[in-house]
């Protein structure tokens, strides 16, 4: 099949229209360098607006023509384009929020190749090494507003959810933006666009002129949740830790709508944070909601906190279905409870520098079978690293269904295993934690339901131990069988919807 593509020169409109010539030196290296790869695949990520896709290889296969290159000029750059999206333009010229999410691709690959990688300033190893590193990539993209009282609310769920889902999002963006609060997500379609388009007429009926809708992402994700153009400051983290903390640090309450694996991480990572007792002072908002369909799926998520992290963790959110009023209600009560903490604790309103964020939340994590295999996830630990290790299973199966590095070994091999040693298995023989795959094709992305289903039965309940044994369909007493059998199958409603 063909798709419409253009050729075009492209001048930035932002940050990147006054540059140095050693600037300029360093910018053409990195379009004919070793990171010419990572720029024009993120580049072509952000023309394909509109093209949603959940396997990136398939949108680089789409586009293998593109190209884009750094050009150098007397008083600047700017972007030649071959072969690009003709979603992208309109009569013949680019979208001006394309223009703007193109150069901040460039400028954070930039600094953070140029900045932050090998530098001694920035202990990538060390916790606080890391913070500051989020910190100076956010301060760069220049996205922090030193000043505003608190007001970003941080809204987490699928890129492909359900139509009823779409519109809850919007309506409750709609009621946030009508209370003066601000917008960030993934950046993506789904859950993290319907939001933002709501918070546009909220804040176009106040007169709010300066809204902010910031998205944060980064290279492995990209491709499958390419920024939509509402978005007005994008950043792209190095990896998904750093957009992780990015998120965490910046927001000052966090919503979660219904979504896939990917947000079932992102709540994992939150409840981490939440029950490190060094925050165990520090508020932080923390809301599920969706439409009345999404009822059953918030109860499978709430059980599934309560029997793996115990009762304490029900105490870290809370549940409100269909009602976006009290959704933007509740949230700003949060936000002002933020604002008060953070005056008088003297932390900047526009970063949460008090926030302890624990390594094992922050160190890239490279879902490797052997990674997979050595993940802790017994109850022989504190909740928050529980949790913490959870997060990293389910970041494992994104990987193997949206990500290139972790579709590769995972088209490879079957399943990527997980040590939990529920009764069904023997200490020495890890239970497998499978990304279906159908006939040697790229794993699919399994319903967030099904995923959890699984993990309850692998020894997780409330008490500590391995709990009452629940029989799972094709389990046979061992390892996990990945085809027919696997409760992280696809579901009937197709690959995307669980996204």
């Amino acid at each position: 099949m063909q798709y419409d593509v253009i050729d075009g020169r492209i001048s930035p409109n932002g940050s990147l229209d006054v540059l140095s010539r050693l600037e300029v030196g360093k910018l053409l290296n990195a379009s004919q360098g070793e990171l010419y790869p990572l720029f024009r695949n993120s580049s072509l990520a952000v023309l394909n607006y509109g093209g949603y896709l959940d396997d990136g290889r398939e949108l680089l296969e789409r586009y293998k023509d593109f190209d884009i290159r750094v050009i150098q000029e007397e008083r600047g750059i700017k972007l030649d384009l071959r072969n690009a999206p003709a979603s992208a333009f309109v009569d013949g010229k680019m979208i001006r929020g394309i223009t703007e999410h193109l150069f901040a691709v460039l400028r954070d690959i930039v600094y953070v190749d140029d900045t932050i990688n090998n530098n001694p300033r920035f202990d990538l190893a060390t916790s606080d090494g890391i913070t500051n590193a989020v910190f100076h990539i956010l301060r760069n993209a220049r996205i922090m507003r030193p000043g505003t009282p608190p007001r970003l609310v941080v809204c987490w769920g699928g890129h492909s959810i359900s139509p009823a889902e779409y519109d809850y999002s919007k309506e409750v963006g709609y009621q946030l933006g009508l209370r003066g609060l601000d917008i960030c997500t993934g950046c993506g379609p789904g859950a993290m666009k319907g939001p933002m388009k709501g918070a546009t007429i909220g804040h176009a009926k106040q007169r709010i002129y300066t809204g902010q809708y910031l998205g944060i992402t980064e290279p492995g994700i990209i491709a499958s949740e390419s920024p939509n153009p509402i978005v007005n400051d994008l950043v792209i983290m190095p990896d998904i830790e750093k957009r992780l903390e990015a998120f965490v640090r910046v927001g000052h309450a966090v919503i979660v709508f219904p979504g896939g694996v990917g947000t079932a991480e992102e709540i994992l990572y939150i409840l981490s944070i939440l029950l490190d007792p060094e925050n165990s002072r520090i508020p932080l908002p923390l809301i599920f909601t969706g439409p009345a369909s999404a009822a059953g799926y918030f109860e499978q998520i709430d059980h599934f906190i309560t029997d793996t992290l115990g009762p304490a963790a029900r105490q870290m959110y809370r549940i409100i279905i269909d009602d976006p009023e009290t959704v933007a209600r509740k949230t700003l009560e949060g936000v002002e409870k933020v604002r008060q903490f953070r005056l008088k604790t003297d932390d900047a309103y526009y970063f949460n520098w008090m926030l302890n964020i624990d390594l094992s939340l922050q160190l890239p994590f490279v879902p490797s079978h052997d990674n997979m295999r050595s993940l802790n996830l017994h109850k022989n630990q504190p909740p928050h690293l529980l949790a913490s290790n959870l997060r990293r299973a389910f970041s494992g199966i994104v990987a193997g269904n949206v990500k290139d590095a972790g579709i590769g070994p995972s088209r490879k091999r079957d399943c990527l295993n997980c040590a939990a040693t529920p009764a069904s298995c023997s200490p020495s023989t890890p239970c497998s934690l499978p990304l279906s795959s159908s006939n040697g094709c790229a794993c699919r992305p399994a319903p967030t339901s099904r995923a959890i289903d699984w993990l309850r039965t692998q020894g997780h309940d409330a008490q500590g131990g391995t709990g009452k044994e629940r029989a799972r369909p094709g389990s046979g007493g061992g390892s996990a069988r990945v085809r027919g059998s696997s409760p992280l199958a696809g579901d009937k409603r197709g690959n995307g919807y669980w996204k």
